[in-house]
C-alpha cells in the first residue's frame, strides 16, 4: 500500500467530480476511466502527485486522491455488510485498543473492521479473526491484504466457530474481544475464559432484541461489569458563508454497541438496585435459533457472492502487475468456482436420483 509519492500502476485512486461524487479506480497501464462526465486515460494519472486535478476528454475536471480508509471500506467488494466507519471508530475507542493489544474478532465479514483493529493494535499487537463462512473469509482476506499491500504478519484469520477459536488459546490471553454476529450470547462463556481480568468485550448488534438478550446473558454470568449500551449517529453540515445548517441526510442507526469488562475471578459484580417493569424479563423461546431472516436481513445472493470473489481476485492481480489482463489470482478463483459449480450440479443430480427412486 502506497501512502506517499506519485500515483503508480496497480494502486487505487479516488476521483471526485464537482458535485462531490466519488469514483474509485485501480490504475493500470493503458487503462481507461469512463463516466458521464467524460473519459480519462490512466496513463494521464500515473506519475501525478496526489491532490492533482485532471480534465476529462469532455473538459470536466476531477480531483485525484488516494482513498482514505473510510472511503475504501464503503467502496470495496463485500460479501457481508460492513461495519460503518463511525461504528468502527467508536469500537476502537470503547474497547481501548492500544498498540500491542491482543484482540479477538468474530465474524470477520468483509474485513472492514479487521483493518481498523489492525491499525489500532499496531505492529506489536495481534489480531485473531474468526469467520464461520469460508467464502466470507476469502473476501475478508482479499480486502485486508489489498489495503495493506500484503497479508499483515500480525493477523491470523481462521475459519470456524468463535467459541472454538477462543478456547484454543490460554485462559486470559486476550485484552479485547469484539463480536459482530447474530447471536453473541452463545459465546459469553468462551469470552469469559479468554479475556484477562479487566479486559474489554464489545459487541455490535443491529436490533434491540439482540441487544437485550446479550446484555442479560452477560449480567447472568456474574463475571463482567454492568454492560453499557450505546449507538452512534453521524450528521454532516452545510457550511457556506453564513448559511450554516445540518445536511438533509445523515447516517442514523446502523447498530448498537454493548461494552463490558471482565472481573477478576471470584469477584462479586456491582449491580444497581432496580425495580423492573412487569414483564420486562420475558423468557426467550427454549431452543429457538436466530437467523438473519428474523431481523429482516436478506442473505447475499450466491450469484452476487461469486461476483464479489472474482472482483477481489482480479483487483489483487491488478495491484500486483499494474495490468488489467487476467492474472494468477483470477485464474485460481475461476478454477475454484468451476469446481464448486460441478459439486452443486453433482449434488442436484444425486438428489434428483434419490427422488426418482422414492417414486
Amino acid at each position: 500500500m502506497h501512502r506517499r509519492g506519485p500515483f503508480r500502476p496497480g494502486e487505487r485512486v479516488q476521483l471526485t467530480d464537482y458535485k462531490g461524487r466519488h469514483y474509485t479506480i485501480s490504475l493500470t497501464r493503458d487503462g481507461y476511466f469512463q463516466s458521464t462526465r467524460g473519459n480519462i486515460r490512466h496513463d494521464e494519472l500515473i506519475g501525478l502527485p496526489e491532490g492533482s486535478t485532471i480534465a476529462s476528454e469532455s473538459g470536466h475536471r476531477f480531483l485525484a486522491l488516494r482513498p482514505l480508509l473510510s472511503d475504501y471500506v464503503l467502496s470495496m467488494p463485500r460479501g457481508a455488510t460492513v461495519v460503518y466507519p463511525k461504528d468502527a471508530g467508536q469500537i476502537i475507542e470503547e474497547a481501548d485498543i492500544f498498540p500491542g493489544a491482543r484482540v479477538f474478532e468474530a465474524g470477520a465479514g468483509s474485513g472492514a473492521l479487521s483493518i481498523s483493529l489492525l491499525q489500532a493494535a499496531g505492529a506489536q499487537g495481534q489480531l485473531i479473526s474468526a469467520e464461520q463462512r469460508a467464502d466470507f473469509a476469502e473476501i475478508a482476506w482479499g480486502n485486508v491484504t489489498s489495503w495493506w499491500g500484503e497479508e499483515p504478519p500480525n493477523w491470523d484469520l481462521r475459519v470456524g466457530d468463535a467459541s472454538e477459536v477462543l478456547n484454543s488459546f490460554e485462559p486470559g490471553w486476550f485484552d479485547v474481544v469484539v463480536l459482530d454476529m447474530l447471536a453473541p450470547w452463545d459465546h459469553v462463556e468462551a469470552i469469559g475464559r479468554a479475556l484477562r481480568s479487566g479486559g474489554v468485550v464489545v459487541v455490535y448488534v443491529t436490533t434491540t432484541t439482540q441487544l437485550s438478550r446479550y446484555a442479560e446473558t452477560v449480567k447472568d454470568t456474574g463475571g463482567f461489569t454492568e454492560p453499557i449500551s450505546s449507538e452512534t449517529m453521524r450528521r454532516t453540515w452545510h457550511t457556506e458563508g453564513l448559511a450554516v445548517r445540518p445536511d438533509h441526510r445523515m447516517i442514523g442507526h446502523t447498530g448498537f454497541l454493548c461494552r463490558a469488562r471482565r472481573l477478576a475471578p471470584g469477584t462479586e459484580p456491582l449491580r444497581e438496585s432496580r425495580r423492573p417493569a412487569k414483564g420486562a424479563y420475558a423468557e426467550p423461546v427454549p431452543g429457538a435459533s436466530w437467523t438473519s431472516e428474523d431481523f429482516g436481513e436478506r442473505d447475499i445472493a450466491p450469484k452476487k457472492l461469486r461476483k464479489v470473489r472474482r472482483d477481489v481476485a482480479h483487483r489483487a492481480d491488478v495491484e500486483a502487475t499494474g495490468s488489467d489482463l487476467p492474472g494468477p489470482r483470477g485464474r485460481k478463483i475461476a478454477e475454484r468456482l468451476e469446481a464448486e459449480a460441478n459439486e452443486r450440479l453433482a449434488r442436484r443430480d444425486a438428489e434428483a436420483s434419490e427422488r426418482q427412486r422414492e417414486r
